[in-house]
């Protein structure tokens, strides 16, 4: 069979750990046999974005600029214990952080839905996208330990010179101050990609932030939010079918608990984060996922929602076998492989992307998947399969 040719690289932005085993494997026995795979090649492995300054991180983010599409790996961000381990020489920012910085995108992360995978809530019927902002707030926090009693204060000097000062609160004693922050181009840029991904995919948008105690800082956004919406959207909305609801975020999330599903749930980048893993637990699994970063732009980085599998790793490396889910992984591949099909006008491309997805769903659905999903589902006689294993049988299953 001749393989599906690309025009245009991909951005390949390899990872860490378990990921990284299963990333290698996905390309030799489900990609490589059937795309003559053109990418351009980034290595944000732990080891080598410390080698590299982190400066590997800021280059691939730029190339996905450049080249409009790529597909990522879970990577590490590193704590204490990784400092240790990997002999770092400082404590690395996340690498999605920084992509995500670059590119001012928002995340799109929704369950893969497959029979045999209940929902934990019972009348979730259809799959909650999460839209997640992806900049600022606790993720490019400033912060202090207070060593003892003194006074914390919020500080800023315009460019006049004048200054706004506010007491952010009086120390008796030891205490810690965090100091966070936004800016109205990058909600902006959220509300738009928000906005814009209902109407290409049908679907109500939800935002709830907590402007009832934050009366600045997230009433910021709510208003943001409105104004984009009444002077852009509304109308097209209208059009669509589709409503934009906003509310403060404890009541979003009661609301969400006792809905049926079927819409978009945009939050902050702190809530995003949170409660994307609370969806797509619920709806069965983390490593059954989709995410996908969007810029204002129209640039697309595809990755897995989970992390790097850690445990799984180090039973790897002792020898042992594992089974680990590699669903989203495959599917921020297909994502990205369908994406560069759609912009460069590859039809065959996309089919391929649409078939190996199916064929990863059959084989789940035939009783055939890792331990993870052999715990929860409701099918009958299951063959639990090793991580190898599963993904050569989504190949028999795609060929077959």
């Amino acid at each position: 069979m001749e393989k599906i040719k690309m025009t245009t690289p991909l951005v390949e932005m390899d990872g860490d750990e378990m990921t990284r085993i299963l990333w290698q494997m996905i390309k030799e026995e489900l990609l490589l046999p059937f795309i003559d795979l053109k990418t351009e090649y980034y290595d944000l492995g732990l080891e080598h974005r410390n080698e590299t300054d982190d400066q590997v991180t800021v280059d691939s983010a730029k190339a996905t600029e450049k080249y409009g599409v790529a597909v990522k790996c879970a990577t590490i961000t590193p704590n204490a214990a990784r400092m240790t381990e990997y002999n770092l020489k400082e404590m690395w920012k996340s690498p999605n952080g920084t992509i995500r910085a670059i590119l001012d995108g928002t995340v799109f992360r929704a369950p893969i839905k497959v029979k045999g995978i209940e929902p934990c809530v019972k009348n979730w019927e259809k799959p909650i996208t999460i839209a997640r902002h992806a900049y600022g707030d606790i993720y490019k926090n400033v912060e202090i330990k207070v060593p003892g009693a003194g006074k914390a204060e919020l500080v800023y000097t315009a460019e006049d010179g004048t200054v706004a000062r506010e007491t952010i609160h009086e120390f008796n004693g030891p205490g810690i101050i965090q100091g966070v922050h936004n800016t109205d181009a990058s909600i902006q840029s959220f509300a738009k990609a928000c906005f814009n991904y209902a109407l290409d995919t049908k679907q109500d948008l939800w935002f709830g932030a907590k402007d009832t105690i934050s009366k600045k800082y997230d009433h910021n956004f709510k208003d943001i939010f409105e104004e984009v919406y009444e002077t852009e959207y509304k109308g097209k909305f209208e059009e669509a079918g589709i409503t934009y609801f906003y509310s403060l975020i404890d009541d979003i999330v009661a609301r969400v608990m006792k809905a049926k599903g079927g819409f978009i749930w945009a939050c902050k980048n702190y809530d995003g984060d949170v409660m994307s893993d609370m969806v797509s637990s619920a709806f069965g699994s983390l490593a059954m996922m989709t995410s996908v970063l969007v810029s204002p732009t129209g640039v697309y980085e595809y990755e897995a929602a989970h992390g790097t599998v850690q445990r799984h790793y180090y039973k790897h490396l002792q020898g042992e076998e594992t089974s680990t889910n590699s669903v989203a992984t495959i599917f921020a591949w297909t994502g990205a492989l369908r994406k560069r099909g759609e912009l460069d006008g590859i039809p065959g491309l996309m089919e391929f992307a649409d078939r190996l997805e199916k064929a990863t769903l059959n084989t789940i659905e035939s009783g055939r998947m890792t331990k993870d999903l052999a715990l929860i589902t409701s099918l009958e006689d299951v063959t639990v399969l090793n991580s190898g294993d599963f993904i050569k049988e989504i190949r028999r299953m795609l060929e077959g």
